[in-house]
Formats: C-alpha cells, structure tokens, sequence
C-alpha cells in the first residue's frame, strides 16, 4: 500500500482509526438512527424468485429487494457489463442467501431517526465551508496495477413479502468492501449476506462510471462541470427521477464509494451548491452513530431525502442515507413512514492499495 500523504484524501479521516478501535467493544448506541447498481438489484430479485432450469418447482421464497442497491437513478452502459459479472457471482452464491432463498440479514423492525430541520438558505453556506475544507487535503494518485479501497458499515429498510403478506423489516448492520482499479475494469465486492464470504468479481470490459481514470478526466470550473452531469443525467436517469435529484445524486455517488481526484473534490461540492433544492441539515446520524451536520435534498416524487453526512468541527464526509421525511399520497401499507431510513452507510477506511482483495494492513480479504 501507499505511504499516506501528509494530509489524508477528504474521506481519510481521523475518526476512521477510533471506530475501528470502538466496533470491538460494540457499535455506539443510536447506529440505527449508502448502492448502487439497479440492474444487480433486480438480479437478485430474480435468482431470489426463479427456480433452476430442470430442477423441481420449489414455493417462491421471500422476494425482497436489497434496497441498498440504490433504485434507478443513472443507468450507465458500464452497469450491463457489472450486471454480467452480478449474474455469475449471485449464481455461485445464491445471492447470501445459503441456497433457501433467506437472507439471514433481514430480521430487525424498520430503522428509525429524528428527521433533522432542513435550512434553504444554509446549504450554500455549508457546502462553501466543506469544500475549503477539502481543498486543504490531499492524496495519493492512483497507479495503474494499484486499486481503490473502500470499506464501510451499511443497513437498510424496505418491505419484505412473504406468502402474499408484505412488512416493513430491515437488514442489520454490516460490513462491505469494495476494490476498483483505477481504469474502473477490474474489481471485487465483499458484501456479508449478499455476496458469500469470498465475494464476487466485478471485472468488465467496460469501465465503471466512477472510475478514478474517468472522474480525473471531469472538468473542474464548477460551471462546466454542472453542465456535464446534467447532459449525463438527461442521457441515463430513470424519467421517474426529476432532473435535479438525479444530478444530485449522481455526484453523492462520485463522492462515496470512489476515490475521486484531490482536486476535483471541492469542485464536486461547488456544483452541488448550484443544484435548486439542496439543503442544508442541523443533525443526521451515519450508519455508526456518528453525529454529524448534513447537506440534502428531498425527492418529492418518493418523500425520501438524501442526506450526504460531514463531521461537524472537520467537516469530513462520513457517509450517506436516505430518509422517508414525506408520506406519500395514495401509498400502501408496506409504503415507509417518516422518520424511517431507507438506506444508511458510513464509510470507515479508504485507501489506495497494491493488489485486489488486499487491505490496508496488507492482509487478504476472502
């Protein structure tokens, strides 16, 4: 691995060696108060559901979504390509289920918060200061051969239907580990209770979206930068996503589980700063029970706001989650409530490492 540079990349924080050191004695209380590709999630939906060709019909198991396999918002061509690779590890590990079709994650009742009080006026405010926060850091460029690392904690909430009797009911939280070359072709995915304990391959002869290679080659005068992601999300997103909330998302996305370029950073946040509907929020809480300060914005279309985590005094991005803050007009049942978390990831270690499924602490991993 990389000798760390004299300042650390904006997701290298500090914290990241004190939640390390505390998750042995326990999570910190108040951790229940981050994705990506939607094609993978309607895989496993699929391998969930269907039987093997010339097997006996068995009963059709519990079909649930992974919600933290973020729903449609950008659908890039790269996501057929990791589709494809989706298909062959879910197929050899049934998904985390161990073969009955159970993931033995999802037993808790729905995850739960105090929605924070979103502020218009502040988000511009609070999004200048981040990002000359993260224009005083720096970090390593990334070699080719080398990969990006991520590890982070997630959970989520979402109904389960069994036996035609939908509930709301959520995965407990969980570790995942992620390696992408910087080319965004190779890669591997560690994921408890969805991938099987060795992971699966991400490797595809078509580059990742967020790969470093790509996001190097982004534009980083704010104005020129906008005006790319909105001709991508106008290009890629699901229509049902308004415009701004795709492109909103889209750079949450660059921001989590990437390594992006030093110097495109505080670009990123500047941009988000121009999107109409950002806001900023008084307290939210990561996937660990970090309390933190929070830049956002509601989907109006869902009621779930996005909700991008920075620590209050270092204004470091922690994480990420998705809230029900708005009941949906004409809803179901199995419709989430406000106050309930979708999805929730707090990122614990970012690095840049020498070899895939390598640590850090240069260890393998599965």
């Amino acid at each position: 691995m990389n000798a760390s540079p004299s300042q650390p990349h904006p997701a290298e924080w500090p914290e990241t060696q004190e939640l390390l050191a505390t998750e042995e004695r326990g999570l910190p209380a108040g951790r229940h108060d981050f994705h990506k590709e939607h094609l993978m999630a309607r895989i496993h939906d699929d391998l969930r559901t269907n039987t093997t060709p010339g097997t006996p019909s068995a009963p059709a198991p519990a079909r649930q979504r992974n919600p933290f396999l973020r729903r449609t918002i950008l659908l890039p061509a790269a996501a057929c390509a990791v589709a494809g690779a989706a298909v062959a590890g879910f197929a050899l590990t049934g998904g985390g289920d161990g073969g009955d079709g159970k993931t033995p994650l999802a037993t808790g009742p729905a995850l739960t918060t105090h929605i924070g009080t979103a502020d218009a006026k502040g988000a511009s405010q609070l999004l200048n200061r981040i990002s000359l926060a993260a224009a005083d850091t720096s970090g390593p460029t990334v070699r080719d051969g080398q990969y990006i690392y991520v590890a982070s904690k997630v959970a989520s909430t979402f109904p389960k239907t069994v036996d035609d009797k939908t509930t709301i009911v959520s995965q407990e939280l969980h570790p995942r580990q992620v390696w992408q070359s910087p080319d965004g072709k190779d890669g591997w995915l560690i994921e408890r209770g969805e991938t099987g304990d060795k992971g699966i391959t991400l490797a595809s002869s078509v580059p990742m979206s967020a790969a470093y290679n790509t996001l190097a080659k982004l534009p980083t005068d704010p104005d020129a930068l906008l005006k790319k992601i909105y001709q991508d999300v106008d290009k890629n997103r699901d229509k049902e996503v308004p415009r701004d909330q795709a492109a909103f998302v889209a750079i949450g996305d660059l921001l989590s589980e990437s390594y992006p370029p030093a110097e495109l950073v505080p670009t990123l946040y500047k941009v988000a700063a121009k999107i109409p509907g950002v806001v900023a929020v008084d307290d939210a809480v990561d996937a660990t029970g970090r309390h933190g300060v929070a830049v956002a914005r509601l989907n109006e279309q869902d009621g779930q706001r996005e909700e991008w985590i920075f620590d209050k005094k270092t204004l470091a991005l922690l994480g990420e989650r998705t809230v029900q803050v708005k009941a949906v007009p004409g809803a179901g049942d199995d419709a989430l409530k406000p106050g309930t978390i979708a999805s929730t990831s707090a990122i614990t270690q970012r690095a840049v490492v020498d070899g895939i499924k390598q640590t850090p602490s240069g260890s393998q991993a599965g």
